[in-house]
This record gives C-alpha cells, structure tokens and sequence, in this order.
C-alpha cells in the first residue's frame, strides 16, 4: 500500500514541475495585460493639440496646413497672463483697424489729419493739438505750425509714414496738402501702404508672442512637455489675432481697389 500511495506522489510530482513554464507563462501575460499606463500630464488629457514628426505630418492634412493647436484657457491661465496677452494682440488689430480708417480713405479729409499721430521727443500728439488746420479749397489742406514750429519736422515725418500718400509742401510757418485725386496709381498706393500698416502690426503681435515664449522658457515651475504645450498655444493665439488682421486687410484692399 505505501508502496503505490509513493508511485502516485511520484508521477503528481513529476506533472507539476513539466507544467510549471505554462503556469510562468500565464503568470507573464496577465501581469502585461493588466499593468496600469504611467499617467499623462494634464496638457496630454485635456489639452494637447500638437504633435511630431511623422504624427505632425499627418494632421496637417495636407502642405502648407499647419497642425491645428486647441487652446485650453483653464489651463493656460494657470501659467500666464492670459487676459493681458489677449490684450495686448487685440489692442494691435484695433489699432490697425482705426489707421485704416483714419488714413486710408480715398479722399483724405480734414478730419483724418486732425488726429494724425505726432510723435514729439517721446511723447505722442495729435496735429489738432499742434497746429490750426482748415481747407484752402476742396483740393487742399492748410496745417498752420505757429504755435509750435520746432515740431514741424516731426510732423513731415508722420505725413509720410500715415500712409495717406499726401506730398505736402512747406511755406515757412505753414504747410499746404494737396489732396491726391482718385486715380488708379492712387488707389494702389494706398493699398500697399495698406499692406505695409498690417505687416508693422503683425510683427508687433509677432513681438508680444516671442516675449512670451522666452518668459515660457525660463520658467522652472512647470515639466518640459507642459511648457511645450503652453508655448505652442501662444503660438496659436497670436495667429488667430493674425488672421483677424489679414482679414480686416483683405476687405480695405478690396475697398480702395474698387474690385480693379
């Protein structure tokens, strides 16, 4: 009897240690199928809209197509000064916007000179407080610099930079704008003067981006990847202010040209 009770240890014994890989091997893949993932950052669950290499190229969806980026404000805020960035991009649009109004009319008027922007030692004023303007004729402007003829260089200045395309010409004490007429050289002129208006307002959203970024780039509170995301929605407010811009632009081009 012990004998046959050792004979069946023996051949149970025997059965165990051949299926001990199989037994190993289960242990194995349950352990893989169930381990947990490390957690992703709070930009990769909520907010991450951007993407590399091959994956960039992919969403793109097509060349020239840049990534579309989401913006997570909620996030974002915790970062930077959101409100003041959208302050300062948008102050740049409004900024462009009332210049095309001001200067860029087909009949330069009276009362877009009155309020040309004059910069004296620093310090920004407008014509009306500088001088006496009034209309010779329909044809011309007469700005009077009495009151203040140390500035008229500076005045010269601005006339030039308004993009109005105004030539004016100096008679001591006095200056004397003729009024261009509505040709089609003049129309196109103030449409690449324009165009020139929205590129110095684009680099100047262009400025206020960058000087984020490098202040995102400093900071030492916040992991790589979070400050990669934050850096990349920067990026993708300033083109949205950019866009409003090229915008407003199109429309006044179309404006002064007529449909021409």
């Amino acid at each position: 009897m012990l004998t046959k009770t050792a004979a069946l240890l023996f051949t149970f014994s025997t059965r165990l240690i051949q299926l001990r890989p199989a037994v190993t091997k289960l242990q194995l893949q349950l352990q893989t199928t169930t381990r947990i993932a490390p957690a992703a950052s709070i930009w990769q669950q909520q907010a991450r809209g951007y993407a590399k290499g091959k994956d960039k190229k992919k969403e793109k969806g097509g060349k020239g197509k840049p990534a579309k980026v989401d913006i997570n404000e909620q996030q974002l805020r915790e970062i930077i000064n959101l409100d003041n960035l959208n302050t300062q991009m948008q102050k740049s649009v409004a900024q462009m916007k009332d210049d095309f109004i001001k200067n860029l009319s087909l009949r330069s008027t009276s009362g877009a000179i009155d309020t040309l922007r004059i910069k004296v030692d620093g310090t920004e004023h407008e014509l009306q407080e500088l001088a006496q303007i009034s209309r010779k004729n329909p044809k011309t402007i007469i700005v009077n610099m009495i009151a203040f003829p140390q500035t008229i260089p500076d005045v010269l200045r601005a006339i030039e930079k308004s993009g109005m395309n105004l030539n004016p010409q100096q008679d001591g004490t006095t200056l004397f704008i003729p009024i261009p007429k509505v040709t089609k050289e003049h129309r196109e002129n103030l449409s690449k003067n324009a165009k020139a208006l929205f590129i110095k307002y684009r680099d100047a959203i262009r400025d206020i981006q960058n000087a984020q970024v490098r202040k995102l780039k400093k900071q030492t509170d916040i992991g790589k990847d979070d400050a990669f995301a934050a850096q990349s929605q920067v990026t993708a407010i300033a083109d949205k202010y950019i866009a409003e811009a090229d915008k407003l632009l199109a429309s006044k081009q179309k404006e002064l040209l007529g449909d021409a």
